[in-house]
């Protein structure tokens, strides 16, 4: 049990301000050979997924606070972020997973007033296809 819990509070913080390797906390859990992949993976997405709601959350609320030190997110990231959106439009939010641009782009993704109903699946459809992915090669 303190696997998964371990597991789900990694991969949730890994998707909000820490700079951390869920995938890591996974390829430990399927090596250890306690749980099935499929519990494993959901467990992580779940995680991965509720920290990047925060991120949203955030972005809709707290972006008037951005010059703060202690805001999670750079210029440089939101801006970032900002720009793959007017790119690539919301189905980039696919690509939350990706380091660096990702968490920046589920903020960017409240900022920009992303309803909800879209960017629950495509998040959890992005995280989940990585951490499948994380799932097949161990």
């Amino acid at each position: 049990m303190f696997t998964l819990l371990s597991l789900f509070l990694g991969a949730f913080l890994a998707a909000t301000i820490l700079p951390f390797s869920s995938e890591i906390m996974l390829a430990a859990a399927l090596n250890s050979g306690e749980y099935q992949t499929w519990l494993l993976v959901l467990i992580a997405t779940t995680g991965n997924t509720l920290g990047a709601i925060v991120n949203w959350w955030l972005g809709i609320y707290l972006l008037h606070w951005s010059d703060r030190k202690w805001f999670p997110f750079s210029t440089k990231q939101l801006d970032q972020a900002s720009e793959w959106f007017r790119k690539y439009g919301t189905l980039s939010l696919l690509l939350a997973w990706v380091p660096v641009v990702g968490d920046p782009l589920t903020f960017a993704a409240g900022v920009l007033r992303v309803r909800f109903i879209l960017f629950l699946p495509l998040v959890f459809i992005g995280k989940g296809l990585r951490y499948i992915f994380i799932g097949w090669i161990f």
